[in-house]
């Protein structure tokens, strides 16, 4: 299959340069805004994103576009600096690239984060929300067409994408550590237009609690391989259907730079004790 050998081209890149992957090395994907997570990595040794054989090029200028290798408080880790995102018009096979990369190379846990918008009015800016669930409203997947069954089963089960061991460390940690943390829904639209009022009060109805242009297609790629997960999306905004107020990529990039320290507090604090 051309798919798998291209995501194995791009692993065996990221070997050579890197040599073996240690054994419980953790993934990160850092959102919009969020790449300074990275900046706690000991030791670094990072790639471009253009380098590795056959990867894709994130265009958006928020997103450095690099991998970058190390440890966080003796973790070992490896750090995507950036995404793919379908309105880019990467399919979702390309959106999930560097996903299928991580599994194909051993990384067993993987952290998400991700810029959204608070659907749910009692949700504060600039918190954390950990992701329970999704609503993948984007109406594709990156599990349509051939299954490598290498990879994972034609049909994965949905019913606990988020693990739930890993979800509760947060929420121990975020406790421990006096950050408020958001629990809900997140959603996948495919943008890159924000949402109308009138969708935003929809999306609430269907039981969102924030909302996003990213996420869904690498959750369900990273399950489909039997990777450990844990998502935490950083509250840039609130959307209030009734009160709408214009979120401009600066603000939402601002927004996660002020509340990437307590993320990146929360992150390594569970990273410390994943088993």
């Amino acid at each position: 299959m051309e798919y798998q050998r291209k995501i194995q081209h791009s692993a065996a890149y990221i070997q050579e340069k890197l040599g073996k992957i240690q054994d419980g090395c953790v993934g990160l994907v850092t959102g919009t805004g969020l790449g300074g997570l990275t900046d706690s990595i000991e030791n670094p040794v990072s790639i471009p994103f253009g380098d590795i054989d056959r990867f894709p090029v994130s265009t958006v200028k928020s997103h450095t576009g690099r991998l970058v290798s190390g440890s966080i408080d003796g973790v070992p880790v490896l750090a995507l600096e950036g995404r793919f995102h379908l309105y880019e018009g990467f399919t979702p096979l390309e959106a999930t690239h560097n996903i299928r990369v991580l599994g194909e190379l051993g990384v067993g846990t993987l952290i998400l984060t991700n810029a959204a918008g608070a659907l749910n009015p009692s949700f504060e800016t600039g918190s954390p929300m950990l992701i329970e669930d999704h609503i993948n409203l984007t109406g594709q997947t990156p599990l349509r067409g051939e299954n490598v069954d290498e990879w994972g089963d034609r049909f994965p089960d949905m019913c606990a994408v988020y693990d739930p061991a890993l979800r509760q460390l947060a929420v121990d940690k975020a406790l421990a550590l006096g950050i408020r943390l958001e629990r809900g829904v997140y959603m996948q639209i495919t943008g890159p237009n924000m949402e109308t009022p009138a969708e935003t009060r929809m999306y609430r109805m269907m039981g969102a609690d924030a909302i996003g242009m990213s996420t869904c297609m690498e959750a369900i790629a990273a399950h489909h391989m039997g990777i450990r997960l844990l998502a935490i999306s950083c509250l840039t905004n609130k959307n209030l259907p009734d009160c709408m107020q214009e979120a401009s990529l600066d603000d939402v990039i601002r927004q996660a730079g002020k509340s990437s320290a307590a993320m990146t507090k929360l992150i390594r604090a569970v990273l410390k004790e994943i088993p």
